[in-house]
């Protein structure tokens, strides 16, 4: 019986399409560290104007547009920034700001209701420039969709909020986006709703979007100009990049109204786990916004609910007639991270739910 296998660790996993491996092998090409890359081109001048920005620059991966980005706000020695605990530039990218900038970070808790941190909290830990103890306080960095907090959109009052705030103490505010055109679609809201209120944006291309990698940043031209010796220095100029950049402009045009169907798709596995996950499983109803889905388990570690979920008993083929496997991440002892993607469809989900109903049922039994 051939294993059938289901991926929602992350939509990272995600592979081209036909129609985007076309784009790619037919888009123009050029030197892109000389700036004659017309695809590269292209696509920044599409997503300067789809962000209300000066200019905007590609480069290969997000956690790269992350560092470009606040390096190239706190050019000076001795520069901190202000982000969430919660955050992915804070957690999951290697400290790069303090490895390869010299960047100090400030790390605020994030609201675990809606992904924010307080206002007071920002302006309590923004430094005394008169105080030569201190470091100085350069920019805040905030994310949309927030990750780590469960996939949630943050509001755009909160967005006015900070931008007021970073105005009267003349700091930037940095938008890592990788998953923004997620929060639009949830939201129905252009992406220029948020990032006019930021001074810099990170977009990635290879989650949602699915494409193989590549990200966007953008903002004024002066930013993106220093932003661009930055790139170089990091090794991230590429040279005939079009091809990353085709597909890149494939799924602008094709992919960003599909999301929806990701957002659907993790509501009715919600749904599924808050209706029969209980004792040992529960999810929080209200925090699903958009692809991403964070599971609870009560009285089982979550490492062991991915390696039963990754397997495929005798027994269990029996019962099911099939063999399912489901690949989840633990991102906590308790916790187990789901992510919808485009290459997971609404009869997949519907194979995940029969799947974790027999896991579940043999869980409560231990």
């Amino acid at each position: 019986m051939a294993e059938y296998v289901i991926d929602i660790r992350s939509d990272t996993v995600t592979k081209p399409t036909e129609a985007m491996y076309q784009a790619m092998v037919t888009a123009p090409l050029g030197d892109d560290v000389l700036e004659e890359d017309p695809t590269i081109l292209a696509l920044e001048d599409r997503c300067a104007k789809m962000f209300n920005k000066e200019s905007a620059m590609f480069v290969p991966t997000a956690t790269m547009g992350n560092l470009i980005c606040l390096m190239t706000h706190c050019q000076e020695r001795g520069a901190e920034v202000i982000m969430g605990r919660k955050s992915h530039t804070f957690l999951y990218e290697c400290g790069g700001l303090a490895q390869l900038a010299g960047v100090h970070t400030n790390a605020i808790d994030n609201s675990p209701t809606d992904g924010t941190f307080n206002l007071q909290d920002i302006r309590d830990n923004i430094r005394d420039t008169s105080n030569v103890h201190y470091p100085l306080t350069k920019a805040i960095s905030l994310e949309n969709t927030q990750n780590r907090c469960g996939g949630l959109v943050l509001p755009i009052s909160y967005f006015q909020q900070v931008r007021e705030l970073a105005d009267e103490h003349k700091i930037a505010v940095h938008l890592d986006g990788s998953r923004l055109l997620n929060a639009c679609v949830a939201a129905g809201v252009e992406p220029s709703a948020y990032t006019s209120l930021v001074d810099s944006v990170n977009m990635c291309f290879s989650k949602g979007l699915g494409t193989p990698a590549g990200a966007i940043i953008a903002g004024t031209a002066e930013f993106c100009k220093r932003a661009r010796r930055s790139r170089k220095a990091l090794g991230g100029g590429m040279r005939q990049a079009g091809v990353l950049a085709g597909a890149a402009m494939y799924a602008l045009n094709n992919h960003v109204e599909r999301l929806k169907e990701d957002h659907d798709n993790t509501i009715i596995l919600a749904k599924f786990i808050d209706e029969n996950g209980g004792p040992i499983a529960s999810v929080d109803m209200g925090k699903v916004h958009t692809n991403i889905l964070f599971v609870n388990f009560t009285n089982i570690l979550a490492v062991e609910v991915v390696k039963r979920l990754a397997k495929v008993t005798e027994k269990e083929k029996l019962a099911l007639g099939r063999s399912i496997i489901v690949k989840v991440d633990a991102y906590s002892k308790s916790e187990v991270r789901c992510v919808c993607h485009l290459n997971v469809s609404k009869e997949d989900i519907e194979l995940v739910t029969i799947k974790l109903k027999y896991v579940l049922d043999e869980l409560k039994l231990k």
